[in-house]
């Protein structure tokens, strides 16, 4: 039971009864009166904590099956009053390590009705997690006192990469598959053959079908020609290497790199397994620290989800040239290989540039780089003093040399995309279905 706000304002205002009874009658007196007054007032306020017993709320949390790390995911509180109206404060004993939209909320439910509260909480690791109870407290009918108590509600959750940006992507990915087959196969941009139509004015001329056409000609006159209608190939390899040595761990926008990365990871595995393509994923450090093979279809991303979850990056040098080497032993066939990873300056970036050379020809490389918004910002905002005028300089100075590496890369035959971490997953996504439709790989 916690006194109400009205038990302290009553209280004062025995305080300037005393001091007025004081001034007509003795000390005695006046110290009497107000010490009865004072007794009332707890006595009523005991009375209505325990009256409002009676009439306690009911309270159930939902939580979504999965919490996605990185997003606003809800939390909703139903409460049910009894035969009274419920002025309540509620308080979920949600993990320390997540961010909340409202630690304490507050709502007058009347009598006999259900409603339902919701705040959002945005975890800042993956991992799993103690969810507590429920903390309660009810004013009582004549507001003097808050019936404290709480609801069992404790249980344990895991928080998974993002799974919500992979719920949205895999309704755009559905939403835009028709449309943007049918405006493949009439540029004629592939190479696997789909069907015949009719030419159309601005098709290309090369892709006329002469036999078909002359065969069809043959039973009907005045027909136009018959153009040959191709599509990309299906069923190519991608191959992703997450790295997650020292350079992963650091934090970016509230996250590690490494979990940005790793949402880039299944997004662009989610994209390549919708487009038909084999998807296979390696994540390492100084060794290969997990393998999951190339596969098809809707389960390889599951076992992506299940497999990649508990990993987190480590203190340690990435070893680039061993990734690339168990890559090039394990798969013999051409393939896009996606290495996503940072670099900070050339000098700090050989062995990466060495590895990813030692992949072109044979395979398509493709380094992604996962740049600091910071970063961004210090070498584009105007300085006052000489202590910003320095980090500026830095700034500057990092972009260059990234410029530089990725020059080199470019020389070499490697596809480069650097975005800024926050940003990595639409554009590799977006990019990666650039190189489906011009068939690069």
């Amino acid at each position: 039971m916690v006194p109400a706000r009205r038990v302290y304002w009553l209280l004062t205002f025995g305080i300037a009864i005393a001091l007025i009874i004081s001034l007509f009658f003795s000390i005695l007196v006046s110290i009497a009166i107000t010490l009865l007054f004072d007794i009332t007032v707890l006595g009523l306020m005991v009375v209505d904590g325990w009256r409002s017993q009676s009439v306690r709320v009911q309270i159930t949390r939902e939580l979504p099956p999965r919490l996605s790390i990185g997003r606003d995911n809800p939390v909703v509180l139903t409460v049910k009053s009894a035969n009274a109206n419920a002025v309540i404060q509620l308080r979920d004993d949600y993990p320390t390590e997540f961010g909340v939209s409202a630690s304490t909320l507050n709502a007058t439910i009347p009598m006999n009705s259900t409603q339902e509260l919701g705040y959002t909480v945005q975890p800042k690791q993956r991992g799993e997690f103690s969810w507590g109870n429920i903390q309660v407290r009810q004013l009582g009918a004549w507001r003097l006192a808050w019936d404290n108590w709480q609801i069992p509600q404790s249980l344990q959750i895991k928080v998974y990469p993002d799974l919500l940006g992979l719920r949205s992507l895999s309704i755009r990915l559905a939403l835009q598959s028709s449309g943007s087959i049918r405006k493949v196969r009439q540029m004629g941009i592939g190479t696997e053959f789909a069907e015949l139509r009719n030419y159309r004015t601005g098709d290309d001329l090369r892709f006329i079908d002469w036999k078909a056409t002359a065969r069809r000609v043959g039973a009907y006159s005045n027909t136009p020609p018959l153009v040959r209608v191709l599509e990309p190939e299906q069923e190519q390899t991608l191959l992703i290497l997450l790295d997650r040595g020292r350079l992963m761990t650091a934090r970016v926008q509230g996250l590690q790199r490494f979990d940005w990365g790793l949402n880039a990871t299944l997004s662009l595995a989610l994209a390549g397994l919708h487009r038909g393509d084999r998807v296979g994923v390696g994540v390492f450090d100084r060794q290969m620290h997990t393998w999951i093979p190339p596969e098809r279809g809707q389960s390889q991303l599951s076992q992506l989800i299940d497999r990649l979850t508990p990993i987190q990056p480590v203190l340690l040098e990435s070893d680039y040239l061993g990734a690339v080497t168990s890559v090039v032993q394990r798969q013999t066939r051409r393939a896009l290989v996606v290495v996503i990873t940072d670099l900070v300056d050339v000098t700090a970036s050989t062995e990466l540039l060495a590895a990813l050379s030692r992949l072109a020809p044979r395979y398509l490389p493709f380094c992604v780089t996962l740049r600091d918004p910071q970063v961004d910002h210090l070498a584009h905002q105007f300085t006052e003093n000489v202590t910003d005028a320095y980090g500026r300089a830095v700034a500057l100075d990092l972009l260059a040399q990234r410029q530089v590496a990725f020059a080199q890369l470019k020389q070499k035959g490697v596809l480069v995309l650097d975005a800024p971490a926050n940003q990595i997953t639409e554009q590799l996504v977006e990019r990666y279905l650039q190189l489906k439709a011009r068939n690069q790989l």
